[in-house]
């Protein structure tokens, strides 16, 4: 009778969750003349198991809609695998910039693969053969070490350069082979002088560590000559073959990113993680600068460093917190030629600020709503579309234009725009509209023991309950943490999230100290401390809600991914009478055994030993410093464990290897603990195919409600 209660679930959930997986994700956006705006969107597709990019045009004055039929494909390039490999566009090392005659494109691919030996059954074949030839196979090769997790074939990126009118592509030969290339944009160009290209350079060193979600790597801006360009002076200019050579605009500051030019081509503006590479947490507070270009187009390396934001440290109350960016938009200037606009974390929040690069001015734009998100999409002169939305409100597109611009203030009109991208259906609007969102601030237990300001100051925790839950009958309360463990759970819409909220459960998505949005001394303040400072603070925050009588503390479960996974094995071993069920998604549980598997062996060292430690990763592994990973690890604590636990496991995944979670889940069967394990095959560290993501929350929801219900 339970096995047919529990199927019948199953199938309910099952058939509610499509209304939340199909509502689209706008990623991009172009605004026309401000009254026409384009916007690129996704939609999972579960039976190919891809996600399908689509466009769509919207008449903003109207607010009618209609679809973007009027595109065509101009030309299309075929570019032999002996030029190079494949294009990069992973919004990474990603780099695509048009010239300013729209003759030239600059872009980012893979090197040409090495040459690899073949064989026949007589032996080695001199000089190869045909690629169709069966009599003969390819040797491996000699191997080569790669970005890591999610860029398995990506080894070296490169920069080239291709004439649209002739399709004539040529390679950046000035280019160190040491260095791996990205987000390459055209700088300003003066008749009769060079042109350049500026980029991202990344060294390697002697091992590639990887990069995806690792803002802590090393890297600058460089500066080369372009190809395909003829100056228009009547003698050529005699170069040295020194100048030939990339530039290395930044060599004073450890990291340089997203360069951006003014429209005036009178500065370059680029974003720094120098915070994270110089402790080496992968991700830390950023900070903003500024390099004046040379209207001469004479570069130097001793170009002078502006700093336009500076790396907070530990903020006042209502204060700009620190930046902390994914990216800069293409075009993120108002038409002053010198205020950009940013989303920025805001503690729990995503944020638009405008930055005047010229005084450093900076101004939070997107209204003061505690609750909401807002990201960028783009800007045209003084007008921005935005998406703005919370855990209980579907995303919406938001026009925002200067109506008042005084001497030292700028004041900002907000509308929605309707349009039928972000559609959802009735009942997912029903469901929602039950719900209700606050975030809560939760104050620090052993403040007085840690004497640095930022780590005693309280951090937060977003709740999301029914509007008619009441203290007498609380609904069952699922703790959701963040991986990183230096990352954020913003307050935006989240279809997961939402689904869950929707069955019946409570929510507390806690931000931990260590957490992006919290200036750089909370940050800083966990490494070394993992597995005791987290786990005190997620307590904390539960015993918040149920002090308060948000929860009962008999129907708490618990769920996270990678750093969050890592908690949340650790909370089931560390307090196992608190939780009644629990999930983990690829989670970190025995440091000794992922530090000689991750492409993010330094991780282990800083996360769990401190950040003095963080280039012992390149040394041989020490009796003691295993003693330690162990004891900071949620293994030693298996033995404590009863909560029920499903595990959720990539078996591509090179951030934490499978057999980190598999070591855990067979542990706790070994000693009779209820065990449930779905392997994905095909997917990598974030489970993040259609089809994964689908089956996760799926059997999240069932999971739960079979011991909470």
């Amino acid at each position: 009778m339970q096995y047919e209660e529990e199927q019948q679930h199953y199938a309910s959930l099952s058939n509610l969750l499509p209304h939340f997986t199909t509502i689209p994700t706008i990623h991009k956006a172009w605004l026309f003349n401000n009254s026409l705006g384009i916007f690129s969107f996704t939609q999972p597709d579960l039976l190919t198991n891809q996600t399908k990019t689509s466009i769509l045009s919207c008449e903003l004055v109207k607010q009618e809609t209609d679809i973007w039929s009027s595109s065509r494909l101009e030309k299309e390039f075929h570019i032999p695998q002996s030029m190079h490999g494949s294009v990069y566009n992973d919004g990474w090392f990603e780099g695509v910039s048009w010239n300013l005659d729209e003759t030239l494109i600059a872009y980012v691919a893979e090197e040409p693969s090495s040459t690899k030996p073949v064989f026949n059954n007589m032996g080695y074949v001199k000089g190869g053969c045909a690629e169709k030839d069966i009599g003969s196979w390819k040797g491996q090769g000699d191997w080569q070490e790669d970005w890591g997790e999610t860029y398995s074939a990506k080894r070296r990126p490169t920069l080239f350069v291709i004439n649209i009118n002739s399709g004539e592509v040529q390679s950046v030969k000035e280019i160190d082979k040491s260095l791996s290339v990205g987000q390459v944009v055209w700088a300003p160009f003066k008749d009769g002088l060079e042109q350049y290209l500026v980029f991202v350079g990344w060294s390697s060193g002697t091992r590639k560590l990887g990069m995806k979600y690792c803002s802590n790597r090393p890297c600058s801006l460089y500066a080369v000559r372009a190809p395909h360009h003829e100056s228009k002076s009547e003698e050529p200019e005699h170069h040295s073959t020194q100048e030939l050579h990339a530039l290395n605009l930044t060599p004073t500051i450890s990291s340089a990113l997203f360069p951006r030019f003014s429209p005036n081509g009178e500065f370059l503006v680029f974003l720094s993680a120098k915070s994270a590479v110089d402790s080496g947490v992968h991700n830390a507070t950023n900070s903003l600068h500024r390099i004046d270009w040379p209207t001469d187009v004479k570069l130097c390396q001793s170009s002078k460093v502006y700093d336009i934001i500076p790396v907070v440290m530990c903020a006042e109350d209502g204060c700009l917190p620190g930046l902390y960016c994914t990216t800069i938009h293409n075009n993120p200037w108002l038409s002053d030629n010198c205020t950009m606009i940013i989303s920025s974390i805001w503690h729990s929040c995503e944020v638009l600020l405008s930055v005047n690069v010229l005084s450093g001015e900076v101004l939070r734009i997107s209204p003061a709503d505690s609750s909401f998100s807002w990201n960028l999409l783009t800007v045209n002169g003084n007008n921005i579309l935005a998406i703005s939305s919370n855990p209980i409100n579907v995303p919406q597109i938001m026009y925002g234009m200067v109506i008042e611009k005084a001497k030292r203030n700028i004041t900002w009109n907000w509308s929605k725009i309707s349009s039928p991208i972000l559609k959802c259906s009735d009942k997912v609007r029903s469901l929602l509209s039950s719900l209700q969102c606050s975030i809560l601030k939760i104050s620090v237990t052993d403040a007085s023991n840690d004497p640095i300001k930022g780590a005693a100051k309280p951090f937060e925790a977003i709740f999301v309950s029914s509007k008619t839950m009441n203290k007498d009958l609380c609904d069952p309360l699922i703790v959701i943490l963040h991986g990183g463990p230096q990352d954020v759970s913003l307050s935006h819409f989240s279809k997961s999230w939402a689904f869950l909220s929707s069955v019946g459960y409570s929510l507390l998505i806690v931000n931990y100290r260590g957490s992006l949005g919290f200036g750089e001394e909370a940050l800083q303040s966990l490494p070394g401390k993992v597995g005791h400072q987290d786990v005190n603070d997620v307590l904390s925050a539960i015993d918040h809600v149920i002090n308060l009588g948000l929860a009962s503390p008999s129907k708490i479960t618990v769920m996270g991914i990678s750093h969050g996974g890592f908690l949340t094995t650790h909370l089931i071993g560390q307090a196992p009478e608190k939780f009644v069920a629990a999930a983990a998604i690829n989670p970190v549980c025995d440091f000794a055994l992922m530090v000689g598997t991750t492409d993010i062996p330094d991780w282990c060292y800083v996360e769990a030993l401190g950040t003095i430690a963080r280039n012992r990763f390149m040394e041989t592994i020490s009796a003691e410093d295993l003693s330690l990973f162990y004891s900071k690890s949620p293994i030693s604590h298996v033995s404590k464990v009863k909560a029920p636990t499903l595990f959720l496991l990539g078996a591509q995944d090179r951030r934490v290897p499978i057999f980190d979670g598999l070591q855990y889940a067979r542990t706790l069967k070994a000693k009779g603990a209820e065990v449930k394990i779905i392997m994905f095959q095909n997917d990598v560290h974030a489970l993040k195919r259609p089809q994964s993501e689908w089956e996760s929350i799926l059997n999240i929801g069932a999971w739960f409600n079979k011991y909470c219900k």
